[in-house]
């Protein structure tokens, strides 16, 4: 698992916490937040996967 997976994880969490806090507080701002936390999580798990096929294309190559 590289960076971008773990930090994609780290702002899922994040994001899911602070969502389930707005709902439970009626809080619309942070549970806004929090979807944007899970968005910007999603896309680093995106731009991880990224760069493992790359690496991967790169190591095939090579072989």
């Amino acid at each position: 698992m590289d960076r971008e997976h773990v930090k994609g994880a780290a702002d899922k969490a994040k994001g899911a916490i602070k969502e389930g806090a707005g709902k439970l507080s009626g809080d619309k701002d942070m549970e806004g937040e929090g979807k944007i936390d899970k968005a910007k999580g999603s896309a680093h798990n995106a731009a991880g996967n990224v760069k493992d096929a790359a690496r991967d294309a790169a190591d095939a190559i090579r072989k």
